[in-house]
């Protein structure tokens, strides 16, 4: 792997998940996991991960080859930093398992911020027993199942504070 890119000021615009058609032709900025890498030559695409869903990221040797060559250098699990055009996928090429599969991200830089090791199971699988989950724990978190229990808890403790906020009463926690 190359040397890794400092963030400095960059921000992200969007979240993967978040991605419609209603974005084409708006320029993103986009932060996350390579959850896939598949390489055709002169394209290599990658599904972007992060903690709204993925997004199919095109990195095309003729339109940006500097990005296109470090996008061959992907792993999974590797944490990059991608900004890009949102353009409409072919009709026959869209992906109706993604909420962003009809739309695809044309890259035009690539930041990789840090790469990874293999990791000990694969992330969108079941199959890791709940001892290998729990000794890499930081790793279960970001499974899909997980990402959205986080959300739901962090909703719940709101309502829960709104709730007590409206009828008088104070949150007192303990440890």
């Amino acid at each position: 792997m190359s040397t890794l890119d400092s963030l400095g000021n960059l921000k992200r615009t969007h979240y993967s998940g978040e991605l419609r058609p209603e974005h084409a032709g708006e320029v993103v900025r986009l932060m996350g996991w390579v959850h896939k890498r598949r390489d055709f030559g002169p394209l290599t695409f990658i599904d972007l991960r992060d903690r709204e869903g993925i997004v199919q990221v095109v990195f095309d040797e003729e339109k940006n080859a500097d990005a296109h060559r470090r996008a061959k250098e992907l792993r999974n699990e590797n944490v990059v930093a991608i900004i890009g055009k949102v353009l409409m996928r072919d009709k026959d090429k869209l992906n109706p398992n993604l909420k962003s599969g009809r739309i695809e991200v044309k890259a035009m830089e690539l930041y990789i911020l840090n790469d990874a090791k293999t990791p000990p199971f694969e992330i969108d699988s079941n199959k890791a027993s709940e001892e290998v989950r729990l000794n890499y724990r930081y790793l279960d978190l970001r499974r899909e199942k997980m990402q959205y229990n986080i959300g739901l808890r962090h909703k719940a403790a709101i309502a829960v504070r709104h709730y007590l906020d409206e009828h008088g009463f104070y949150e007192i926690e303990t440890p």
